[in-house]
């Protein structure tokens, strides 16, 4: 199928593009909505400006829309983006939805509306499982945001690694906290991935810290070639 991903460069929608390659359809275009509103209820904000460069990396074309980011007006946004895509003939779109049924259902009652195939490849898998698998895959995930109690200012530009998911089930245990973040405690960037052609490298980030929440804002960086070394 010829299909658009909804794309934040975050580790749900960088994992929703590996399974719609692993499933033969042919990704169209990374599709990100750009919001003028921190606090939106359904689109990343955090270096969202990322997504450019994981766009280069995968060699997929990225097609990126202003919202203001007002809660169901924002809908109506992309909806109109969802229509340009199905006049290109693009039969199914991909999300990063987990666990967030206000996501999953507005994105889906678009998808319906326009018979298009909403297609979910992670829903409703356990959580802890999901974040090592990431792992294991070879996802580089670093978190750009954090907004929950538990995550302190250290965790803001830190890799995403089998140990840091130990301790988010740690802190799911004391404080509640989602393990794949599915609740907004904290934001993702994926500098590498298997569908990468090189790999995001950050070169400076400025770490802006209020109170109980921060934001690792990246502000240079560049794309790097991976080298092979098995072919030594």
């Amino acid at each position: 199928m010829k299909a658009v991903v909804l794309y934040s460069g975050g580790k749900d929608s960088t994992m929703a593009v590996y399974h719609a390659l692993k499933n033969g359809d042919e990704v169209y275009a990374l599709l990100t909505m750009v919001s003028r509103n921190k606090e939106s209820y359904m689109f990343h904000v955090p270096d969202i400006h990322m997504v450019d460069y994981c766009s280069a990396a995968m060699e997929i074309p990225v097609i990126d829309v202003l919202t203001d980011g007002i809660k169901e007006e924002e809908l109506g946004d992309l909806e109109s983006l969802l229509i340009r895509m199905k006049d290109k003939d693009v039969e199914a779109v991909y999300t990063g939805a987990l666990a967030s049924e206000y996501q999953r259902s507005r994105i889906g009652g678009i998808c319906e509306k326009l018979s298009l195939k909403c297609i979910s490849p992670m829903w409703h898998q356990d959580p802890v499982e999901y974040m090592n698998e990431i792992v294991d895959l070879g996802f580089e995930v670093i978190i750009t945001s954090v907004a929950a109690y538990g995550l302190d200012k250290k965790w803001l530009g830190r890799k995403i690694t089998r140990e840091t998911v130990d301790e988010l089930v740690k802190l799911n245990k004391k404080y509640g906290i989602h393990p794949a973040f599915e609740g907004g405690e904290a934001e993702t960037l994926v500098l590498d991935a298997p569908m990468y052609d090189r790999r995001i490298v950050v070169d400076e980030a400025d770490v802006y810290w209020d109170v109980d929440s921060g934001i690792y804002n990246i502000t240079k960086a560049h794309l790097e070639e991976k080298y092979d070394y098995s072919l030594e």
